[in-house]
């Protein structure tokens, strides 16, 4: 069963996948090696408080022990190339010299998006507002993965009049190495982008907004009053909130299994029963404002 905002049984558990998630699209049926539970909310809606929020404010103040794995964790990140998705892709393009701004788009009609964007709730008026004010700066536009797959809503036709870049079947790891900023609504892009000491500029109220590690232009909730360390978020985010499951052992694991799992590709993936049905699904999906009325 599906609860909208609030009308959630007393003691129900949300979940959702966590942000270290699988090499391969959850839209593509992938399964996933991390999942969030949460008690409270859930760290994409911004309406109300989350388990992940108590644990980022309880964060402010980490432990030596805890920002060393922090630490640790972020480094080898970075050093492994990995991100939440891991397809690979491409080989990137030669991009000009510049400050290099990546805009990430989003399935447009993604819970994120309803619940915690601000004004701006569409690709295209993203795309334009970062355009308007960064005339001179080099425009990076990413798609999101389930839209370029056709999987999902979000397309920007006209993109290439705003971007001095479309990237496609990139590696994102490999992609946020390259740029300086990221200005995004509420992607989980500009989370990773701060593990990699990016400039993040946010129009909505992603879980890592108003911690004092990005520039918010949207509304943020007054609760996150606290100033927390990139550590400190890193440890609530990828450490504490999420569930990991070894798809090696089949048990329960800490995250630095999964990036060992992740590096090494030693994942199962799904056959061509899994394949077809993520289609089928995403033909239901492209349709949905037909059936949700």
């Amino acid at each position: 069963m599906v609860w909208g905002r609030g009308d959630a049984p007393k003691g129900a558990v949300r979940v959702e996948d966590g942000f270290l998630r699988s090499r391969g699209l959850g839209a593509e049926l992938v399964p996933p090696l991390s999942l969030a539970l949460d008690d409270q909310g859930i760290y994409y809606d911004p309406t109300r408080p989350s388990r992940l929020e108590a644990l980022i404010t309880a964060h402010a103040n980490l432990r030596p022990d805890q920002a060393l794995r922090a630490e640790r964790l972020v480094s080898a990140i970075r050093n492994l190339g990995l991100s939440k998705y891991n397809i690979g892709g491409a080989t990137l393009p030669d991009l000009p010299k510049g400050r290099r701004i990546l805009v990430p788009g989003q399935v447009e009609d993604d819970a994120s998006i309803l619940l915690g964007a601000g004004q701006i709730r569409t690709n295209a008026v993203l795309l334009a507002e970062v355009r308007a004010a960064n005339p001179d700066a080099v425009i990076l536009y990413k798609p999101h993965p389930d839209v370029s797959a056709g999987l999902r809503v979000g397309t920007v036709p006209d993109a290439a009049s705003q971007a001095d870049i479309i990237v496609e079947n990139v590696d994102m790891a490999a992609l946020l190495e390259q740029v300086d900023e990221v200005w995004t609504m509420t992607s989980g892009t500009g989370f990773e982008a701060l593990l990699r000491d990016l400039r993040v500029i946010t129009f909505g109220a992603p879980f890592y907004a108003g911690w004092g590690l990005t520039e918010d232009r949207g509304t943020i909730p007054a609760r996150r009053g606290a100033d927390v360390s990139l550590f400190g978020l890193v440890h609530a985010a990828l450490i504490d909130y999420p569930r990991y499951l070894d798809p090696v052992t089949g048990r329960p694991c800490p995250v630095e299994v999964i990036l060992d799992r992740l590096a090494s590709g030693t994942i199962p993936h799904p056959g061509l029963s899994n394949r077809l049905l993520s289609k089928l699904q995403g033909i239901f999906a492209s349709q949905a404002a037909l059936w949700r009325r």
